[in-house]
């Protein structure tokens, strides 16, 4: 356990910026779909079989299915047109999930608990602007996040570091004064890439998931919460435990 007196966390932080599925809300998206629909409008388009993997996050699927299309000098057109299907059915699964999606544990007193003290919060996902916006309505967290980036967003998405700079320029925050948390490799990726100072979740034990401590630290991770409370106490915005009396 770390010494209770020291902080994980570079000093003054001014903002922190979560990833948004697995981390504050829990959603159970079948990404088995996900990666089985991406590959196949990448192979109609000219990808061939085998070439890519549904082991894979959609980033990297779609990362790797423009690589192939390029080595085939395939036209930017239909490489875009293929970008923009696959996203136009990933938004539609994402939304099928949104009625059965639920806060996860501590969320609401976490974020209640860093906005008394004044932290800047925003939000950064992979998920589109409407599941996003509707996730944060359905579980009462939308008026903590002013600020928050989606795969809509015009530019680069996570985990590129731009899109992660790209928020904390329209935030007013320099990057080192900044915390990113997510519950995913991807999300340490975005923020070692950014520079800027990255926290692990561990995934909520109804998550499949095989993220652990370790592998957050070799990620880059300066610390990792086991759950949103644990957070809040690395932050010194909720109390520890109490402890229980003898019997």
């Amino acid at each position: 356990m770390p010494d209770a007196d020291v902080s994980p966390f570079p000093e003054p932080l001014v903002a922190i910026v979560f990833d948004l599925d697995g981390t504050l809300v829990l959603s159970h998206h079948d990404f088995g779909r996900m990666w089985g629909e991406a590959i196949r409008v990448a192979e109609k388009h000219g990808v061939f079989p085998g070439r890519l993997s549904a082991t894979q996050p959609i980033a990297r699927i779609m990362d790797q299915a423009r690589t192939e299309l390029e080595a085939q000098n395939v036209p930017e057109g239909t490489i875009f047109r293929m970008e923009a299907e696959v996203h136009a059915l990933v938004d539609r699964i994402e939304l099928e999930a949104l009625p059965g999606t639920i806060s996860r544990p501590h969320a609401a007193r976490l974020l209640a608990a860093l906005a008394g003290r004044g932290y800047r919060l925003a939000i950064l996902t992979r998920s589109c602007e409407a599941f996003c916006r509707g996730a944060l309505f359905q579980t009462g967290l939308l008026d903590y996040f002013p600020n928050l980036r989606s795969r809509s967003a015009p530019g680069p998405a996570k985990p590129s570091p731009e899109a992660l700079l790209l928020l904390l320029t329209e935030m007013e925050v320099p990057a080192a004064r900044a915390l990113f948390v997510g519950d995913h490799a991807l999300d340490a990726e975005c923020a070692t890439r950014a520079r800027v100072t990255f926290a692990g979740v561990l995934p909520d034990p109804t998550e499949p998931s095989d993220m652990t401590a370790e592998k957050f630290r070799a990620a880059g991770a300066v610390a990792t919460a086991t759950d949103l409370a644990d957070l809040g106490r690395l932050l010194r915005v909720l109390p520890e435990p109490a402890m229980a009396r003898p019997a």
